[in-house]
């Protein structure tokens, strides 16, 4: 399943859809403004919030949690020391790791789990600023901790 990404570039708080394969609103990743850390909430079309996304306020590493009914999910870390390449590290509450790697020229990343993509977040194809696709590859995947995943990669490294 692919979900395409288009933050708007004008708007009080960075809130912006995320809209499926056929055009239609699936998710709203609502920027909280005025925050003292930078607050995502990911909602579904019906309001209810299905993932809050928050960026660590003290980190040795640029550190972002996602939550999930008041519980964490994930831990997401940008790794040091890469030349033209980010990499991240999603640490799961259930011990497993996700691992996000990519081109910082070509704006390709990949999501894996056990060396098996799950999905792949691209900006390759898309001429406007600030779009880009996230594609979901395995079924019966967590589409929402992917698609945060995604929002937390953008987040990390646009603050670069």
């Amino acid at each position: 399943m692919r979900y395409l990404v288009r933050e708007r570039i004008f708007g009080i708080g960075d809130d912006f859809w995320i809209d499926d394969e056929h055009g239609d609103h699936a998710f709203l990743v609502d920027g909280k403004a005025l925050r003292v850390r930078q607050t995502f909430e990911l909602k579904d079309v019906q309001g209810e919030i299905v993932a809050v996304i928050r960026r660590k306020m003290v980190s040795l590493w640029e550190t972002m949690q996602i939550e999930r009914d008041g519980e964490r999910l994930a831990m997401v870390r940008k790794k040091r020391f890469t030349l033209l390449r980010n990499r991240f590290r999603a640490l799961l509450a259930d011990g497993s790791a996700l691992s996000v790697h990519g081109s910082v020229l070509d704006k390709e990343y990949d999501i894996e789990l056990g060396g098996v993509r799950q999905a792949r977040i691209s900006r390759k194809w898309f001429r406007v600023r600030d779009t880009y696709a996230v594609d979901i590859e395995q079924p019966g995947a967590d589409v929402p901790l992917l698609l945060s995943l995604a929002v937390c990669v953008d987040a990390l490294t646009n603050h670069d």
